[in-house]
């Protein structure tokens, strides 16, 4: 919510009229050609019926646990405790997942667990995120949440399907970016000037961090296959392109913190050219740019930990590894890494300064800061000659006096 305001309204200039009203346009197209449509679902190797039950007592190494629902609702059942890296710890009261299989091992036990039960928990976290949300930004709150579920709507209902129908994923990752980009950002911050200035700076960054992300994937001679999960999802889905799948990945990432900086910068623009209208644009951009470093020294550290942190059993994994530090560097696994932080890292300084030249030109076009001279000395000028105009002395008849 850093990026809240309420900046003078500003209508949007033609000439940025003329590049995002095609651009959504052609976003809208791509969406209705690409459109997925229904995609079966890969069946289910999994053996067995799902049930879920409460653990009533423990005694080591069996367990007894009531079953609330699915087959044998209603009886206790006894399970074994399971043991092994990250399996389920149970305590008494503990609500889990079950999976009834009586024909899986001769013998044994009709009920496994197989992992807790977390939708209250899931609930009331998500509740008190929304509640801490609506408090502090009241309706922009409401308005930053509704675009969550656009966002949402869109990674589930259009990227996601379409990727598994074999679409080409950068492409896919590119539309759905645009589209998520234009709904979320006129939704939360209204459609004047000062959002078409970070849209239009969002739309740039995200085209230069597909084109650099696209260069440097071919000139390391990435696959998209580094991990266990790539290579299962080549097996189970062969008409995946994986290389295409890391670039998706990549654009969309930035996606986040794009929008964050060029909304700030398109309102710091504003805020400024508003409390000095007789600012040159020179003076305006440098005051602007200024606090545009900033803001990116810390979404640069933010993005890099942000990946870092998604990837943290890997650097551990890497850290362990007893090859040369030459070749673990260089590896796929790891590269995927570097190319994702560096490509979403220079798509984000780039990011600045567009936003903030769009959004002084914007603030010229609307007779917000003077046109020429070091601290607008030309603007301040034009100011004074107008007071001086519409002042009662002057609009009297000098032919009056007697």
């Amino acid at each position: 919510m850093s990026h809240t305001h309420e900046t003078p309204a500003v209508r949007t200039p033609r000439i940025l009229a003329a590049v995002l009203i095609p651009a959504a346009l052609a976003t809208l197209v791509a969406m209705i050609l690409l459109w997925p449509g229904h995609v079966k679902a890969a069946p289910n190797q999994a053996t067995g019926e799902r049930a879920l039950g409460t653990v009533t007592a423990i005694n080591k190494p069996i367990a007894a646990v009531r079953v609330t629902d699915g087959p044998g609702k209603g009886t206790e059942v006894t399970v074994d405790i399971p043991t092994g890296p990250g399996a389920p710890t149970l305590g008494t009261g503990d609500k889990v997942v079950l999976l009834y299989d009586p024909g899986a091992v001769a013998g044994g036990r009709p009920y496994t667990v197989v992992d807790h039960q977390r939708a209250g928990p899931m609930i009331w976290l998500v509740l008190a995120a929304v509640l801490a949300v609506l408090a502090f930004g009241r309706r922009l709150g409401l308005t930053s949440l509704a675009g969550l579920g656009v966002s949402f709507a869109v990674l589930l209902l259009f990227v996601v399907p379409a990727i598994l129908t074999g679409e080409n994923p950068l492409l896919v990752a590119v539309v759905g970016s645009a589209a998520i980009m234009f709904a979320v950002l006129y939704l939360t911050h209204g459609i004047n000037a000062h959002t078409s200035v970070a849209v239009a700076g969002t739309l740039a960054s995200l085209v230069l961090t597909g084109l650099l992300g696209a260069a440097f994937t071919a000139a390391l001679h990435l696959t998209g296959v580094a991990g266990d999960d790539d290579a299962f999802l080549v097996v189970t889905r062969g008409n995946i392109d994986m290389r295409g799948l890391l670039l998706a990945g990549v654009v969309i990432g930035s996606l986040g913190v794009l929008d964050d900086v060029t909304v700030t910068q398109a309102a710091t623009v504003g805020e400024l050219a508003a409390a000095g209208p007789g600012s040159g644009r020179r003076d305006l951009y440098r005051a602007a740019d200024r606090i545009g470093r900033a803001h990116v020294a810390s979404a640069v550290n933010t993005l890099v930990l942000a990946y870092a942190g998604s990837s943290l059993p890997l650097i551990l994994l890497l850290a362990t590894d007893g090859r040369p530090a030459g070749q673990v560097l260089t590896g796929e696994l790891l590269a995927q890494e570097v190319l994702r932080s560096a490509v979403g890292t220079i798509g984000l300084v780039a990011s600045v300064p567009i936003t903030t030249g769009l959004a002084v030109l914007v603030a010229g076009r609307a007779g917000q800061v003077g046109w020429t001279g070091p601290a607008g000395q030309k603007g301040q000028a034009r100011t004074r000659w107008a007071n001086r105009r519409s002042s009662p002395r002057d609009r009297s008849p000098r032919h009056a006096r007697t």
